[in-house]
């Protein structure tokens, strides 16, 4: 269910915080909720055209900053 997911039982209060931190921030900026899968999808897309790319280790998150801003990170590394 939904609040197994934004509560993530069994799991500590600190993730749970930020999973429901993550959808909050969602909802503030109009995003879909699963706006960072399918940022993820299409850059994985685009990247394994590539074969410069290591795409399955392409990671896409929000993260809130000190400041108090939320910023998209996104990390495309290159193969060894």
């Amino acid at each position: 269910m939904i609040w197994d997911f934004l509560l993530n039982r069994g799991k500590s209060k600190d993730e749970a915080k930020k999973r429901l931190t993550l959808v909050l921030s969602y909802e503030r900026k109009g995003l879909p909720p699963n706006f960072v899968d399918r940022l993820r999808d299409d850059l994985l897309a685009v990247f394994s055209k590539y074969p410069q790319f290591e795409v399955k280790k392409i990671e896409v998150d929000i993260k809130r900053e000190k400041e108090g801003f939320d910023e998209l990170w996104i990390s495309i590394p290159f193969k060894q």
